[in-house]
């Protein structure tokens, strides 16, 4: 596997008060204590689902792996609240399911049906299909955009977009191949290739490149059939992002994901040194149990 294929095995995803990262193999979220200090759980990635058959399954893949990243970020949020409390939280089973089904329930019909709903009832005086899947589109960015805008006010979410900002700065800082150290970290940008805001926006290009040669479809069928292509609109979306990150260095490929990049100003905050160095922790453990990184240099406390 080449470097720039490497590279592409890290990401992460900001929590409360801690990051969380995930490599090949492994992942870890370190999370800033009350009293200070910070606190580093790690886990393995289940293998069958990262480096097994279905990894290399174009299209199949992202699928698999959206499901089990929604799942690896819903248990590292359960995580820093055990931390910021003191406290278990009881987050398991029946519980975890349903609370997952009911996320997944109200942004598919939020950011899903209601653009689909609102877009089928202009379709009959618009002209095109075209023109109706590009108001569709509009009215998904919008909502998207409007609710991201409005949760970022929040002074909580204020601090968890920063801490997406550590994030960010850190795998920069790592695909760059510099040290892991605050000073150097610091001066990369809070903007990713392979962002989730990207992965958001990306889905709302596909699903109007998707739609739109179809003709005119009944209101009914309209909105029903963005539920049940989701799957393949999140396969196709996932296959982009990756294609755009393999290719992002290239002048033409930065014009087209320059959208992305913008949209993360929503999600990211400029960090504070201490946002970087719990960042920084996360990476390093999960470098130190993929063998890249000594165990030594990763000296904060595990639980």
């Amino acid at each position: 596997m080449s470097h720039s294929e490497q590279r592409l095995n890290y990401g992460g995803q900001a929590v409360i008060e801690g990051v969380m990262m995930r490599g090949a193999h492994t992942m870890a979220v370190a999370l800033r204590h009350p009293e200070g200090h910070i606190v580093v759980e790690r886990e393995p990635l289940n293998e069958a689902i990262y480096n097994g058959p279905i990894s290399r399954i174009p299209f199949l893949r992202g699928l698999v792996m959206l499901w089990d990243a929604l799942g690896l970020g819903t248990k590292a949020l359960m995580m820093s609240a055990d931390v910021a409390t003191g406290e278990e939280v009881s987050f398991s089973g029946p519980v975890s399911w349903g609370t997952m089904a009911l996320g997944l329930g109200l942004g598919v019909g939020l950011f899903m049906m209601l653009p689909s709903f609102v877009a089928g009832l202009l379709a009959p005086y618009l002209p095109t299909e075209w023109l109706v899947s590009l108001i569709e589109g509009f009215v998904r960015l919008v909502l998207i955009v409007g609710y991201i805008g409005s949760v970022g006010q929040m002074p909580d979410m204020k601090r968890v977009f920063a801490y997406h900002g550590a994030e960010h700065k850190t795998i920069h800082a790592y695909e760059a191949g510099v040290n892991l150290a605050v000073e150097d970290v610091r001066r990369f940008s809070t903007a990713h290739t392979r962002c989730g805001t990207a992965f958001l926006l990306t889905l709302v290009v596909i699903t109007i490149l998707l739609f739109a040669p179809f003709g005119q479809m009944p209101l009914v069928w309209r909105v029903s059939s963005r539920v049940l292509l989701l799957p393949v609109i999140a396969g196709i979306a996932y296959e982009a992002l990756k294609l755009m990150a393999r290719w992002d260095e290239h002048p033409w490929m930065r014009v087209l994901i320059a959208p992305n990049l913008a949209l993360q100003r929503l999600t990211t905050r400029e960090p504070d040194d201490g946002m970087l160095e719990v960042a920084i922790a996360a990476l390093k453990a999960v470098l130190a149990s993929e063998g890249k990184l000594p165990e030594t240099e990763n000296g904060h406390e595990n639980t």
